[in-house]
């Protein structure tokens, strides 16, 4: 009996200290300060001659790329540079940041994540030379861009959520549910249709959500084609314009088409120019046309701007991160 209590006592003594370790990263996570910064905003730790040289021109080729399928050109992050003794205090909690550290004896590249805030992602590039730097970013750049736009995404998702528009339709007759922002509103509801949309003031920001059959696109040199078809022939009837115009993707040049995933399911991701001839109209369209093999169908969400003369990155991205909500 005595050796079955102090088998006892060992073991709560043990989840004691289990759980009191828990509790100390709980609230170490918790104490930490939450990281700042706009969407899309990127720091970039550098000395100011590197920036301005060889380094600087190679991180502003990849992180101020164009981003594809906008009328004009924007880039992929407002980049922000500062040296590193400016780096500290509030700027050490910007959510993103990429450190460039030169003179160091290894050439490495590792990720920091929550190093000074949270949510926080920082990309650490160091070399000796110049040309060890440039190499590290040319071989790493893309791995670094999707996981800052996955985290730039969970934030706006975050931040989305605090304000949500109830859309109980969506669930009952189309079968997912979308994090959809209170500032929205339903424009169009029809069987199988749906068209949502935010006034804003420079014009509006669009969601369309509808079905197609399966095999309405097909996997094979005519992929685009058969998306265009498609979301011009919704884009026709659905959408209200002048007589004649008719809302249809840009002619003049193709979209870009990309593969990913929704939920789990196969996704055609298509980003491109939608216009209104007749009333020389145009925007940025970002199509997603999900594989739903378990409703023998497609579902499509598309998200599209209307905002003459103005940039539009940041309202594609929102409309981006709520169709990445969806669940079905």
């Amino acid at each position: 009996m005595r050796t079955i209590s102090i088998a006892l006592i060992c073991l709560l003594v043990c989840i004691g200290c289990t759980e009191t370790k828990k509790d100390k990263k709980k609230k170490s996570q918790s104490a930490m300060a939450h990281s700042v910064g706009k969407i899309n905003e990127l720091s970039v730790v550098i000395d100011n001659d590197l920036w301005k040289g060889a380094v600087g021109d190679t991180i502003r080729k990849y992180f101020a790329a164009e981003v594809p399928g906008l009328p004009q050109e924007e880039p992929l992050f407002s980049m922000r540079q500062l040296p590193l003794k400016a780096f500290s205090g509030l700027a050490r909690k910007n959510r993103t940041f990429i450190w460039i550290k030169k003179g160091e004896k290894d050439k490495k590249y590792f990720l920091l994540n929550n190093k000074f805030a949270t949510p926080q992602l920082g990309a650490v590039i160091s070399g000796k030379t110049d040309e060890e730097i440039i190499s590290l970013i040319h071989e790493n750049h893309e791995t670094i861009i999707s996981k800052f736009k996955n985290l730039e995404t969970s934030e706006k998702q975050s931040r989305i959520k605090k304000s949500l528009e109830k859309i109980p339709q969506l669930k009952e007759k189309m079968g997912i549910t979308l994090n959809v922002p209170s500032a929205y509103r339903i424009a169009k509801e029809e069987e199988g249709f749906f068209w949502i949309r935010k006034d804003i003031p420079q014009g509006s920001m669009n969601l369309m959500i509808y079905e197609m059959p399966l095999g309405a696109i097909t996997k094979d040199s005519n992929t685009v084609s058969c998306i265009i078809k498609m979301r011009d022939s919704i884009g026709k009837h659905k959408i209200p314009t002048s007589a004649s115009g008719k809302f249809i993707t840009e002619e003049a040049y193709a979209p870009y088409l990309y593969e990913t995933t929704l939920d789990n399911k196969f996704t055609f991701e298509t980003k491109g120019t939608w216009e209104i001839k007749d009333r020389f109209m145009a925007g940025p369209f970002v199509n997603y046309a999900i594989e739903d093999k378990d409703n023998n169908r497609l579902l499509v969400l598309e998200g599209f701007v209307f905002a003459p003369s103005v940039n539009k990155r940041d309202n594609m991205f929102e409309l981006e991160a709520i169709i990445k909500s969806v669940k079905f």
